[in-house]
């Protein structure tokens, strides 16, 4: 009987340590969030009170504009054709705008995307004939980055900046060998023969092969057409492979004329436009908005660490 009794103690004993350690664990846990919770509103205060302030006194003197263009030029990204055409519109409105400066740092993208802006920066040129833009190259402008480019009205670059690859691609894979290896059967259903055309895991048919190339070679036709229109008779077509997709630095770029000069965004500022004051146009994530899914972020990962995180047993 009192082998009984202590046995039933300690099994006590022990469930109320694991229900006392579980308590301490949600309570640290939830001690931390709301610590960061408090240390997060207080910055995005802080933020928002100090980054609208000096935006205002700004905007309201005769200043660059700037616009920063960075990353991969792709739909819902940084540097979509949204975002950038939304900061070239806000640049071009404001009459103490005295010129803006494109800064590019991009790989390129969407051919579509880098068409968008293409498109704005020329129709914003004509309606606002009065006010340049010059786009600056810091450490790549390629492809995509170089077809927006192109519109401006001068390019500037460091002379060690990679600037070019006027050429278009689309990266595909097969792995019809490797399936035949393992021994995996392939059941994808169609309707329509061409529906599947870039299956990996089909053998390559030359004749879908030739008509994506020829798809290629259209949109590689618009980007040639877009980039004689943006820098005319300061283009030397002449130079071979300039077409071709490869790439220049930004001392080798002012030979051939993909672009003007070498120098930098405050360079351009001050002496080009004459307005050392520069004022930031690009549109960034909305501080509260950015506020909120770090908050709904951090919410789920606590509860979810409370529902399914192990506990002793």
């Amino acid at each position: 009987m009192s082998d009984n009794n202590a046995s039933w103690e300690r099994e006590v004993v022990t469930q109320l340590a694991e229900s006392s350690l579980r308590e301490q664990r949600r309570a640290r846990r939830w001690g931390i969030f709301f610590k960061a919770l408090t240390f997060a509103y207080i910055g995005a205060i802080i933020y928002m009170f100090g980054d609208a302030s000096l935006t205002k006194i700004d905007l309201n003197e005769k200043h660059t504009a700037l616009i920063e263009l960075s990353g991969v030029i792709a739909d819902k990204e940084e540097a979509s054709a949204d975002n950038i055409v939304t900061a070239l519109r806000d640049a071009f409105d404001n009459e103490n705008s005295a010129g803006v400066i494109l800064r590019i740092n991009s790989p390129g993208g969407s051919p579509v995307q880098s068409g968008y802006i293409y498109d704005e920066i020329r129709r914003l040129r004509e309606e606002h004939p009065d006010t340049p833009l010059y786009a600056v190259v810091t450490d790549i402008c390629a492809s995509g980055g170089y077809y927006i480019a192109s519109a401006a009205d001068k390019i500037y670059a460091d002379k060690a900046s990679i600037v070019g690859s006027i050429g278009v691609r689309m990266d595909n894979f097969g792995f019809v060998e490797a399936i035949n290896k393992l021994g995996i059967e392939r059941r994808t259903l169609t309707a329509g023969e061409n529906k599947a055309l870039l299956d990996p895991f089909l053998p390559e048919n030359e004749k879908t092969k030739a008509h994506m190339q020829t798809m290629l070679s259209e949109i590689h036709q618009q980007f040639i057409d877009a980039v004689k229109q943006g820098r005319g008779d300061r283009l030397d077509t002449n130079v071979d492979g300039v077409f071709s997709g490869l790439i220049w630095t930004g001392e080798a770029a002012v030979d051939i004329g993909l672009i003007d000069e070498l120098a930098s965004a405050s360079y351009v500022a001050r002496e080009i436009i004459g307005e050392e004051t520069i004022v930031d146009y690009t549109v960034k994530e909305d501080i509260l908005e950015r506020f909120a899914e770090r908050l709904g972020s951090t919410v789920a990962q606590v509860i979810s660490t409370q529902l399914f995180s192990p506990t002793p047993r």
